[in-house]
This record gives structure tokens, C-alpha cells and sequence, in this order.
């Protein structure tokens, strides 16, 4: 779906969201309240210029407008790969990024990451799998790594990580797998208002992606791990 399509379906035709190049960044009113919204588009690979837009503005959320929700529309190929972006340190800018979505959590801010497009990689990782809930729309892609790649690091022929993938969701790409895992909450579908409507109610904010894998079959142990460290510490 394009980002245009998405946002007037969710806020009306009269958003004030705005495209700067592969970065969206608008503040909108939802059912009478102002909302942070943040994103990329394009398919845009986060470089270090993007993920340093993107972090300026939940920033200056956090301390301009003090427990805003925020939203996160996401559209991403992965970290920019490139020499450049290497050399200006692409990995402290992403986090940089991971740690302002952590730090608005952790000042009251609700933030929801919704995959609208494509999710990929590193790009991912520190969006919307940081945000207190992750949502996908049901043609969203999700992956963080294709088999070959997990072959190369893995040392597991492509063939056993083709076979595991059928029976694992750990092992396969796909929005329904990242269901099973608990990295995507839920599917949006149907009306998108109602859908952003409940994810913003008052609710729990801890983390449940491994209570939720588990319930839904698609990480067997991560949550009992979690919870045996918790109780030794």
C-alpha cells in the first residue's frame, strides 16, 4: 500500500503528513488528539542521515510534547549499504535511533510500529521491533534475513534452512510467521482507524513478543528462558 493511501484511510484526506525524499513525518490529530507520526517510504534503506531524521523527531517529542503517542510506519530494505554511511558510523546512528524509541517508552510515550510495506533487516530491527507493539498489514513482507544469507552465517546448507523453514517460522520470512514468533502483534485489516484505535488504548506496556510466541507455537522456549532468568536474578 502506498504510505498517501494509508495515512488518509487512517486520518482523513486532510493529514498534514509530509514526504521529505524516503522520510515521512507529519503531527496529526486522531479522535481529537495530536499524534507524532514518523516513517520511510520507497523501500528506503536507513542510512545514517535517516535514522539521525527519524530519532530528531521522537526526540524532540519526548520533550516537546510529553507523553504523545507515537507512530512508525514502516517501509525499509534494511541498513544503507554503503561506504559512506559505514565510515560515519552507521551502527552507533542506529542505535541512536533504537535508544530514542526506548527512551519515549520509558517516559510514557505509547509507540506503535506498523509494517505497511516492507520490513527488512537491520532497518527493522530498530523501529518497530522496539516499539511497545508491532503491527503488519496482511501484504506487508517481513524478513531480517534471506536463507542464503542465513546459510553463510549459519554454516547450514540452504536446503536443511528450506526444509526447517516449512515446519519453523524461526527459519521462514513472511508476515504470518512474525504472528507466530510474537514479533508482529497482530494484522491490521479492515477499518485502520479501529485497528489504531485499540492499539493506543490504555493497556500493559511490557514486553510480550516471547509470552506470545509461545502461545501461538512459533518460539517454543524463549519465554520460558526469560522467565527462569528473571528468576534468578
Amino acid at each position: 500500500m502506498q504510505w498517501s493511501s494509508l495515512v488518509t484511510q487512517l486520518f482523513g484526506p486532510y493529514h498534514g503528513m509530509r514526504e521529505d525524499g524516503d522520510f515521512l513525518q507529519g503531527e496529526v490529530i486522531f479522535e481529537g488528539e495530536p499524534l507524532t507520526v514518523i516513517g520511510t517510504t520507497n523501500h528506503a534503506p536507513i542510512g545514517v542521515q535517516l535514522a539521525l531524521a527519524q530519532a530528531r523527531v521522537i526526540l524532540d517529542t519526548v520533550t516537546q510534547h510529553p507523553g504523545r503517542p507515537i507512530l512508525l510506519l514502516i517501509d525499509t530494505q534494511g541498513q544503507q549499504l554503503r561506504r559512506r554511511d559505514e565510515l560515519l558510523g552507521i551502527n552507533r546512528a542506529m542505535a541512536h535511533l533504537g535508544a530514542s524509541i526506548d527512551l519515549a517508552r520509558r517516559r510514557g510515550h505509547r509507540v506503535i510500529g506498523l509494517v505497511y510495506d516492507q520490513a527488512l533487516s537491520g532497518g527493522f530491527i530498530t523501529s518497530g521491533l522496539i516499539a511497545d507493539a508491532c503491527y503488519a498489514l496482511p501484504d506487508a513482507e517481513i524478513r531480517v534475513m534471506r536463507i542464503p544469507a542465513m546459510a553463510r552465517v549459519t554454516k547450514l546448507p540452504e536446503e536443511k534452512l528450506t526444509a526447517l523453514s516449512q515446519s519453523n517460522p524461526v527459519f521462514a520470512p513472511g508476515v504470518q510467521n512474525y504472528v507466530a514468533m510474537g514479533g508482529v502483534r497482530a494484522l491490521w485489516q479492515g477499518d485502520l482507524q479501529a485497528c489504531l484505535r485499540e492499539a493506543l488504548a490504555p493497556a500493559p506496556t511490557d514486553d510480550r513478543r516471547a509470552r506470545d510466541g509461545a502461545e501461538r507455537g512459533g518460539r517454543q522456549l524463549a519465554a520460558a528462558v526469560v522467565q527462569r532468568v528473571l528468576d534468578a536474578a
